[in-house]
């Protein structure tokens, strides 16, 4: 059985404040709350979700609010930088609302041909908007409570791994199934660019670097590969085996379900599966209104909402702009 990945499945980084992270992805990035849960190895503390209209595998990014954590560094055995996705001529209306809501954001950049826009998020979380001309068939569905449709962010486009010594985790990646497309001169040092088969989150790139990192608010803590069906991933956990690594077994994250290993540099992949989806315990047109609590926990959703703080999902105040 051949093996390979379509790409990115999600992504998952650590922050403070609970209302402001909700603030900003949801309401300065556009982006759709489709889950409102708790951290399954830590239900005192919340794990939200923030997607396209769906929830569509590739679009997701998830973060765990520990308040009481450190500031945390970008450095060797993370994942440095996570990219979105936007449409062609877009970056000038991304300016313009990063201004009006205040974020941190750099020059823009040409990278593979195509051009980028970093910027942080309020816990300084390097995230970057990439300019994509999308197919005729994008499987992704915009949300556009607050970011009209044609800017706004359809998916991710890539996360960069720094890391001491890449080769290894080259080789793995390729093992994956992603093909190398090159190697692109930066000041940071030769960017290696990796491509999975799918049309979102499918490229990953490689940097080297000797710098040192700590976790901490503002730091990726996953990044989480599709293997859509079961079988695939029992075949990519096996692939992982060969390499020499160390999977989990497979966890049931209520969602999806779930293989993790710490690859050579120390990053750590996940491997999800598409189903059951954020859908399979709230409608569509309901997802992320309410505290949704895995099976295990509900015996327990009194003592679970005692300990987590109220939060406020920004509302529009009006119907969906599509234009």
């Amino acid at each position: 059985m051949t093996v390979s990945t379509p790409g990115i499945h999600h992504v998952t980084c650590i922050a403070g404040d609970p209302q402001r992270t909700i603030n900003f992805w949801v309401e300065t990035l556009g982006l759709r709350l489709v889950k409102r849960s708790v951290n399954q190895d830590d239900p005192g503390t919340y794990h939200f979700f923030f997607a396209d209209a769906e929830g569509t595998p590739g679009t997701s990014m998830t973060v765990f609010p520990w308040e009481g954590m450190r500031q945390g560094k970008v450095g060797s055995g993370q994942v440095a930088r996570t990219a979105f996705r936007v449409p062609t001529d877009s970056l000038d209306y991304w300016e313009d609302r990063f201004e009006e809501y205040g974020v941190e954001y750099q020059d823009r950049v040409e990278r593979f041909g195509e051009t980028v826009l970093p910027f942080s998020d309020p816990d300084g979380l390097p995230v970057e908007l990439v300019e994509v001309d999308l197919s005729a068939d994008e499987p992704t569905v915009p949300w556009t409570e607050f970011v009209p449709k044609q800017h706004a962010i359809r998916g991710f486009h890539s996360v960069t791994l720094w890391l001491t010594h890449p080769d290894r985790t080259a080789d793995l990646l390729r093992e994956m199934g992603l093909e190398k497309l090159g190697t692109e001169e930066a000041a940071d040092g030769d960017r290696v660019r990796f491509a999975a088969s799918g049309p979102v989150g499918k490229y990953v790139d490689v940097l080297p670097t000797t710098q040192n990192g700590r976790q901490g608010h503002g730091i990726v803590h996953h990044v989480a590969f599709q293997t859509p069906t079961e079988e695939d991933q029992a075949a990519m956990r096996s692939v992982f085996q060969s390499a020499g690594l160390r999977p989990t077994q497979q966890i049931n994250r209520h969602w999806f379900r779930s293989v993790y290993c710490r690859e050579f540099g120390g990053v750590l992949f996940e491997l999800a599966t598409s189903e059951p989806g954020y859908t399979s315990d709230e409608p569509r047109s309901e997802l992320g209104e309410r505290l949704v609590l895995p099976s295990e926990f509900e015996a327990r959703r009194e003592e679970i909402e005692d300990q987590l703080v109220e939060i406020t999902v920004p509302r529009a105040g009006s119907a969906q702009a599509e234009e």
